[in-house]
């Protein structure tokens, strides 16, 4: 029998995420986390979920190879190594892979260099990512290594959609357009919607509301993306955990001219000082609601802004899309958050939307309508799965070219 086996790396700068899925029935064998590499107090906390088994360790990872071979050996501890014959390829989230990559792709030196060239415009992302590819092509050079991009999904955005109203040249050449990010779970997302409504994804035009401390948004018609909220890099559009989203160009040139601040500055007061952590302190949407509760009205206009940006975003693309079928909450505060769900909706009925207050208090692990029966427009809950959508993207091209 052919390998069914499909190892996803997700590698941040301080960070490698993992879980290992056997493609044969989708299900997970193995998940776990390696955080603070670099650091005295790493940490590393591995399951197998075949057993059970939850194994934890602290003490200093020096950086991603050493992180990557430690992973290794907790898998080879549960019979799970990446020498198993049983293992197809390994597949890696890249977060920004410009207009050059449309699709999962096999994993050469020019795709290397080309992620590489690429770093500019996602410096935070993608030199942690090649770490996260170069260390595992060491472990397994005979393996097929699949590059799966954040930015693929949206590169059916039309050119209205994806060009900013500056120069063309100027743009060209320093690769400035919108490229949009959580691909990987807009496109997951909006496929599971319309499984959810029972129709094919061709069939079915969608909102999608990624929700976490980063957040953003995505018009789907037919199953592809029309338009997105983040651009150039993941700071545009909606309201998240520490960044600004849309904001006046100008504040930038005003910061920098009557502020004094340095452009070093201004990129992490916009990036982790800004959004509900730069209005209210906090970032968390569960110590937000309680600080409401409790009467804190600096928590409940972080909150209005942050609601009153979501709604502008839904109200935009309706138009976009000019029949909508249903709208999709998913990530942390999507999935978890009944008061953001509500609130989102609240006086949008006219469009179609409406929320059941008692299907919206329902917490569950499956996808679910939260809408009333008869409801124009659905409202999904939709719990998203990146790293089963990057190991089907995986598996499928392994599969292709073998």
């Amino acid at each position: 029998m052919s390998p069914t086996r499909v190892l996803v790396l997700n590698s941040g700068s301080s960070s490698v995420k993992y879980q290992l899925l056997d493609m044969g029935d989708s299900s997970r064998l193995a998940v776990g986390l390696v955080e603070r590499i670099g650091e005295q107090t790493s940490r590393l906390k591995h399951t197998c979920l075949t057993t059970g088994d939850t194994r934890e360790h602290t003490g200093p990872i020096a950086d991603h190879d050493a992180a990557l071979k430690a992973v290794a050996e907790e898998l080879t501890r549960d019979g799970l190594g990446l020498d198993s014959p049983e293992l197809a390829a390994i597949g890696h989230r890249v977060v920004h892979g410009g207009m050059f990559f449309t699709e999962p792709t096999v994993i050469d030196d020019e795709v290397l260099a080309e992620i590489e060239r690429l770093i500019p415009v996602a410096p935070l992302h993608n030199p942690a990512n090649l770490t996260g590819i170069r260390t595992a092509q060491a472990l397994r050079p005979d393996l097929p290594q699949v590059a799966v991009f954040d930015t693929a999904f949206h590169t059916t955005m039309p050119e209205a959609a994806a060009r900013y109203a500056i120069d063309p040249k100027i743009a060209d050449r320093h690769r400035i357009r919108r490229y949009g990010f959580h691909g990987t779970s807009h496109a997951y997302v909006s496929r599971e919607t319309a499984r959810l409504l029972g129709k094919d994804p061709s069939e079915v035009n969608v909102i999608v509301l990624h929700l976490g401390n980063g957040a953003s948004a995505s018009a789907v018609e037919q199953g592809r993306c029309v338009d997105t909220s983040m651009g150039l890099t993941p700071l545009e559009g909606l309201v998240m955990g520490t960044r600004s989203g849309d904001l006046d160009p100008a504040v930038i040139f005003h910061l920098a001219r009557v502020g004094g601040m340095s452009m070093d500055e201004i990129d992490t007061l916009l990036n982790k000082r800004s959004g509900l952590f730069g209005l209210c302190g906090d970032n968390d949407m569960r110590e937000i609601r309680r600080r409401i509760d409790e009467g804190d009205e600096e928590a409940r206009l972080a909150f209005d802004i942050y609601i009153h940006r979501l709604k502008k975003y839904i109200g935009a693309y309706f138009a976009v899309l000019g029949r909508v079928d249903a709208i999709a909450f998913t990530a942390g505060v999507g999935e978890n958050a009944a008061p953001v769900r509500e609130a989102a909706i609240a006086g949008l009925e006219g469009l179609g939307p409406a929320v059941d207050a008692e299907l919206n208090a329902v917490r569950a692990d499956e996808p679910r309508l939260i809408s009333p029966a008869g409801a124009r427009v659905a409202v999904a809950v939709v719990p998203t799965d990146e790293e089963l959508e990057i190991a089907t993207q995986t598996y499928a091209l392994v599969g292709k070219n073998s």
